[in-house]
């Protein structure tokens, strides 16, 4: 069993005043007894540079009987003239592994340490007046599934760092936005990257705010009454992964990497979920997160590589007992549910995903998909309007595993751009600028034609997710394949904000996020689409009915959406007797019904649509 407490680095100080820093390792089948010796280097983070002061080294010893083959040394930091090797500050180390006198791994990171460096380097702090994190979220609660309004951010792309993103709150609470989906955080080795090869995956990378500034990003989200959720990059790690390169280089049984379920790197096999050390280390991992980051759940990336049936010791195992070790923290504690946000990326088969594993939400394509296609072709059918419905499509609405009784709402995310494609801007055309990739920005004159997909998008059953920039027309492409995907940065065009495309699609989704958020009957499991192709569907219209299904009166939304470029008008038959207004521009006049279910036209405008609401 992997305990944290003797593995990674601590600074501790003794009662003389006097600083040590302990290091642990485990190395499973790497043992002294078969000739291997274990060098750490450690340096001032002030002398990385300095000519003439090279790192202090240090042999490991091997704790012989341990279950993991535990290596482990304590440094105490004596002062030394030359260097500021004793000072407090920060400290940059790596490990060396030689086999007698041979060298087997030159270099490589701490797989368990809790701060890193640029590249291939861990750290750790020495800092006498360091206080406990000061936490501001003790009353704070997840949302439940079906409040969700995610957005999906790389924090470097959205703006630098950590406290970047804290600055933009306010901003995303206006487009109705209570949970962050960050793309990974941890350690990589190059300055841009997406971050899906990790190097070092129990450290915030540096370069983005490090420890302090993730607490500092998550606090005030949960301040805020936002939830944040990591992209969990488990099926995968970079080529230089401590646990890929040490066994790789000494032939020794690998614990953790090898082929497994439907991994993709053939010369760099993932992670093996048949091996209990994998097992462990990324449930280990995952609490770190939740307990020493108070994180709200995971986005696991490509779940496929993880996943070995629903009974298997992969994905469904690891999200199992996530799910267990999660009830017994505050922010989760809701009687019969899961509150913790866990959301697979297994665009194959997310409905068995969420119907037979601890998972109560996943990422799917088929919004996506279909809006790109309905973008293009302009034309829409009546598989826009099921789309709309998650239930439709064959995905439950609770998971309930009858063995324990447990159970809790389930529903996918609906999204109109992730990071995996080009900007959905980008469907109506392309303009004449190319990035340096080749690639060609979307023509922005067309933003207006996003207007009823974002309408969709926001009064849709399911989870709205929102891929930064989306809601002012971001028009970056992304090539098919190559490394210009992961390895190409795409900052904001914050610009955008402040033009008129910019403005006018951002309003509408402050309109939308801000009817969503106050509406029941939009984050309710009742829908009803009114299917008439020649009243509707000829004229490029869908309608639908969304509604409570505590059949309290007054909890109906009617949604009418006008994919034409003419208005159309159309009839709707309103469920109820009483004054219904328009709520996205209130343009319309107030239609009066004078019995339940009467049928009464209504003006759509093109590329637009109407909400009405019961007065």
């Amino acid at each position: 069993m992997i305990n944290l407490n003797e593995v990674g680095a601590r600074a501790s100080q003794d009662a003389g005043g006097n600083w040590q820093i302990n290091f642990g390792i485990y190395l499973p089948g790497i043992t002294f007894n078969k000739g291997y010796r274990l060098k750490l280097r450690i340096i001032h983070e002030f002398d990385q540079f300095v000519r003439g002061i090279e790192p202090a080294d240090f042999w490991m010893s091997w704790e012989n009987g341990s279950e993991l083959d535990l290596w482990t040394a304590s440094v105490s930091l004596q002062p030394n003239t030359a260097s500021r090797f004793g000072e407090t500050g920060r400290y940059l180390y790596r490990y060396q592994l030689l086999r007698g006198e041979q060298e087997v791994t030159f270099w490589f990171a701490d797989p368990f340490g809790p701060e890193s460096g640029v590249g291939t380097l861990s750290s750790v702090t020495v800092e006498p007046d360091q206080q406990p994190f000061p936490w501001l979220d003790a009353v704070f609660q997840v949302p439940e599934v079906d409040q969700m309004v995610v957005y999906e951010l790389n924090v470097r792309e959205f703006n630098r760092d950590f406290d970047g993103v804290i600055l933009q709150l306010d901003y995303l609470w206006d487009l109705g936005v209570n949970v962050l989906e960050l793309m990974p955080v941890t350690n990589v080795k190059e300055d841009v990257e997406w971050g899906y090869t990790p190097l070092g995956y129990f450290a915030p990378d540096e370069r983005l705010g490090g420890i302090d500034g993730l607490k500092r990003l998550v606090n005030a989200c949960h301040v805020r009454g936002i939830a944040v959720i990591l992209d969990a990059v488990y099926a995968h790690a970079h080529p230089e992964f401590a646990y890929s390169q040490i066994y790789k280089h000494s032939g020794e049984p690998n614990p953790m990497m090898g082929n497994f379920a439907g991994e993709f790197f053939n010369d760099n096999p993932g992670a093996d979920y048949t091996k209990p050390f994998t097992r462990d280390f990324f449930f280990v991992l995952n609490q770190y997160y939740l307990e020493h980051y108070h994180v709200d759940g995971f986005r696991y990336d490509y779940v496929p590589g993880m996943y070995d049936g629903f009974m298997g010791q992969g994905y469904a195992q690891l999200v199992f007992r996530t799910y267990e070790h999660s009830r017994s923290i505050s922010r989760f504690a809701a009687p019969n549910r899961s509150k913790i946000i866990q959301c697979a990326e297994h665009l194959p088969a997310p409905q068995e995903i969420l119907s037979k594993t601890y998972t109560n939400t996943c990422w799917q394509n088929g919004l996506l998909d279909l809006s790109g296609n309905t973008a293009r072709n302009h034309f829409v059918n009546a598989s826009f309007a099921h789309q709309l419905d998650p239930q439709m499509n064959g995905y439950p609405s609770e998971y309930h595993y009858e063995s324990s009784g447990d159970r809790f709402p389930v529903a996918p995310f609906q999204y109109l751009e992730s990071h995996d494609h080009a900007r959905f801007i980008n469907s109506f055309g392309a303009g004449a600028v190319r990035d340096l990739l080749g690639e060609a920005y979307g023509d922005r004159g067309d933003f207006y034609k996003m207007q009823p997909f974002i309408i969709a998008f926001y009064t849709a059953k399911g989870i709205p997710m929102l891929w930064q920039g989306q809601e002012f027309g971001e028009n970056w492409g992304v090539p098919g394949g190559g490394i210009g995907r992961n390895l190409f940065e795409r900052p904001l065009h914050w610009e955008y904000f402040y033009d008129g495309p910019g403005k006018a699609l951002v309003r509408l989704h402050r309109i939308l996020g801000k009817l969503r958020r106050e509406t029941q009957a939009l984050t309710s499991r009742g829908y009803f689409y009114y299917y008439f192709e020649s009243d509707h569907l000829n004229k490029q219209v869908i309608a639908f009915r969304r509604n409570s299904m505590d059949g309290l009166p007054g909890a109906s939304a009617m949604i009418a959406i006008n994919f034409s470029n003419q208005t159309q008008q159309i009839w709707l038959p309103f469920p109820e007797t009483g004054i219904w207004k328009e709520h996205i521009d209130g343009h319309h006049s107030p239609v009066e019904v004078n019995s339940d279910n009467e049928w009464l036209p209504i003006n759509v405008p093109g590329n637009y649509g109407a909400i009405f609401l019961k007065t």
